[in-house]
């Protein structure tokens, strides 16, 4: 008689819907194959979970993507969980995930963080850690490892991009909402306020980025990229109000 999921199971769960894109939770998946040992469990229950979980997300209900019949209300309990605080439930579910994986999850640097000079310093990197490194998965898997803007596939040279500063909302740190996946050059302007996004997606460039004699490769990176759409996630769409926020602090 199959066992019921777990609380802890269904963190996990997440955990793995979030590092993969969507299309890729068939059974014979290599991640879901490896997650489903460690969990003991079949990559079957694990594939029907990964499948129930995205009928809950509204991006794909809005699709009519219904999932299978057998959503629990624990299912639908931490999913609620992780829309009210992604934060706390991001650090819930990259702890539960290493410990199942033996640390997998940090092995991405995090630069902007500080080396720790005592054990509660060592508790704040730790946790900023996993929250980053949440963060990244989710968004780069939900744009398919692409910048949305001009499709760079290389994940050595993609952020994931904060729309509402870490500094500003902690709250959001780890929403996937409040992220975009951008290269390195149009991730750095995008946090310094030079590029933008209208309400239709489209690139708005500073004129700090378009005056004057500027060279070739600056205007064709910035300027003649004016206009164009940026490509929109398989989940996990970027929120409008923050990027109408963004805007509000743009350098014109």
């Amino acid at each position: 008689m199959p066992r019921n999921w777990t609380e802890q199971e269904l963190l996990i769960a997440m955990n793995l819907y979030c590092r993969l894109p969507f299309g890729q939770f068939d059974q014979s998946n290599k991640h879901i194959r490896e997650v489903a040992e460690k969990m003991d469990r079949p990559p079957s229950s694990l594939s029907m979970k990964l499948c129930n979980l995205a009928s809950l997300d509204s991006y794909h209900q809005d699709r009519g993507v219904v999932g299978l019949k057998s959503v629990s209300n624990l299912d639908r309990k931490v999913w609620a969980d992780f829309q009210q605080d992604w934060s706390v439930m991001a650090e819930k579910s990259e702890t539960a995930f290493e410990v199942l994986m033996g640390g997998i999850g940090l092995i991405e640097p995090a630069p902007e963080v500080e080396q720790p000079s005592g054990p509660s310093e060592v508790e704040r990197t730790v946790k900023t850690r996993r929250l980053q490194t949440f963060f990244r998965n989710a968004v780069l898997a939900s744009y398919e490892n692409c910048c949305a803007l001009t499709g760079v596939a290389i994940p050595q040279l993609l952020v994931a991009s904060h729309i509402i500063p870490w500094s500003e909302n902690e709250e959001r740190r780890a929403d996937p909402t409040n992220g975009l996946c951008l290269n390195v050059l149009h991730d750095k302007a995008f946090d310094r306020h030079l590029i933008t996004f209208d309400e239709n997606y489209r690139l708005v460039v500073s004129g700090i980025l378009k005056k004057g004699d500027i060279p070739e490769f600056q205007s064709s990176n910035f300027a003649k990229l004016e206009g164009t759409t940026i490509a929109l996630p398989h989940r996990f769409a970027p929120d409008f109000q923050a990027l109408e926020e963004h805007r509000n602090s743009f350098v014109a």
